[in-house]
């Protein structure tokens, strides 16, 4: 086989596994902007989540194992979770891998101290309109979506997460 029929079948299967994962996740009309976090407990999801969201600014993240850039946001989710947790940022970070042995074996070596979520059925996924890891969804303290970050871009990301925080936890002070 020549270099470039091997180039050519390496660049098609890139293609297809890329278009199967997009359609393994997405699928509904999405969560947008605006709209209502829908209650997360309504989705059959796999482990704790927190117990009231009501009042608090929330990071919900759709992540995977096999994510790159998934590797690289949880260090700076538990920094942000650890600066923050006690002043009302609640994480809650949604697992899609198939394998639930594939998102433990992840957490074993990128410990975390906040909520970690399994979505086996794929119901919030499909709901959220998934398409692409990481995906994290930004809520207010009235429970509508302030922001939405598809992907992870290290120190550009981290710095948008803790602008939209800082500020959403500062209007929420200025409320009580």
């Amino acid at each position: 086989m020549n270099m470039s029929l091997i180039k050519k079948s390496m660049f098609v299967g890139a293609i297809a596994f890329t278009m199967c994962a997009t359609s393994t996740f997405a699928g509904g009309k999405g969560i947008k902007v605006g709209d209502a976090l829908p209650d997360l407990k309504t989705f059959g999801l796999q482990g704790a989540l927190p117990e009231d969201l009501k009042g608090k600014v929330v990071l919900l993240d759709f992540w995977a194992s096999w994510c790159g850039p998934c590797k690289e946001s949880f260090p700076v989710m538990e920094e942000l979770h650890q600066k923050y947790g006690t002043k009302g940022l609640v994480i809650v970070a949604v697992n899609v891998d198939e394998d639930a042995g594939a998102m433990k074996d992840f957490l074993k070596d990128h410990a975390v101290t906040f909520a970690i979520v399994h979505d086996a059925t794929k119901k919030l996924v499909g709901t959220a309109n998934i398409a692409s890891m990481p995906t994290s969804f930004v809520i207010g303290t009235d429970g509508k979506v302030v922001s939405i970050h598809k992907g992870f871009h290290g120190k550009d990301t981290a710095k948008q997460y803790t602008a939209e925080v800082e500020k959403l936890l500062a209007g929420n002070v200025a409320r009580k």
